[in-house]
């Protein structure tokens, strides 16, 4: 008789296969036993109309209907103010070699700019100065400045 072709190694993964099977059977039993306790309902999450997220659903009375057309979807691009009324500020930097340079305007206190072309006057830096804005390429650009004194 020979011994058989079985090693030990062999015997415990097949011992431990074998133990894994029974437990994953056993726990499969006990939650047929415990019921079916987690139902889809009790999944569900509700939000409110302040954005708070509950387990209770929202009352249809104080539901408001919104129309799909006065939804905006994505970031809304913010238009430029264009004013033709003529607005005073102080020319802070020139770049006269290369043409242009930028406007505080005093009331808002933005940075607008000004290039020599739209100027009737030669401009200096910290003089008054009086003009009209319209949208230019990257912004709002100072048109028909004049210098006041």
């Amino acid at each position: 008789m020979g011994r058989s072709k079985e090693t030990f190694g062999k015997k415990e993964v097949r011992n431990k296969q074998a133990k894994k099977r029974k437990e994953k059977e056993k726990r499969r039993l006990q939650k047929k036993e415990q019921g079916n306790k987690d139902s889809f309902d009790d999944m569900i999450a509700w939000v409110d109309e302040n954005g708070v997220i509950t387990s209770t659903p929202p009352d249809l009375t104080q539901k408001e209907e919104i129309k799909a057309e006065s939804i905006e979807i994505g970031v809304p691009k913010s238009e430029f103010r264009v004013n033709n009324k003529i607005r005073t500020g102080q020319l802070n930097t020139f770049e006269e070699s290369k043409g242009y340079g930028f406007i505080t305007d005093l009331e808002t206190k933005d940075s607008i700019f000004v290039h020599v072309n739209d100027c009737a006057d030669t401009l200096e830096i910290g003089c008054k100065v009086e003009f009209e804005t319209e949208k230019g390429l990257k912004g709002l650009k100072a048109v028909n400045v004049k210098v006041v004194g």
